[in-house]
């Protein structure tokens, strides 16, 4: 079991300078558990979730173990309108499918290879504000 409590050092401005957020363990359910932000209210969600399936061996391969995280933020956003304010959330997933077998090293390698991904403000711009691809 994940800890209780999670704290992600959070580089905001992407400058290297960094700002706790704590995620407290909230809710459990098979294979999945939820955990809240300080910023979470009845109103305005600010969850950390987290889920796993179990490998199952099919002949000679003995399966891939899948296992994802993901943050939903509630954030306010002008309607069309201009004039009227909507809550509508903001959610960003991470999944791995990892065969069973691979080693720690190879792992590591393809988690910074995400990290490096995400961390890329050029590329990221263009695939989120301009939807290029």
């Amino acid at each position: 079991m994940l800890d209780n409590t999670i704290t992600l050092a959070v580089d905001e401005l992407n400058t290297d300078s960094t700002t706790n957020h704590v995620f407290d363990r909230f809710e459990e359910y098979s294979n999945r558990s939820v955990y809240i932000g300080a910023n979470h209210a009845l109103t305005a969600r600010d969850t950390l979730s987290f889920y796993r399936s179990f490998p199952k061996a099919s002949g000679n391969f003995k399966g891939v173990a899948k296992t994802s995280f993901k943050f939903t933020q509630d954030l306010v956003v002008d309607g069309v309108d201009g004039i009227a304010q909507l809550t509508s959330p903001i959610i960003t997933e991470v999944s791995f499918s990892v065969p069973v077998g691979v080693t720690a090293a190879e792992q590591m390698i393809a988690r910074q290879r995400n990290i490096a991904l995400l961390d890329d403000d050029t590329l990221m711009v263009a695939l989120m504000n301009q939807l290029m691809v």
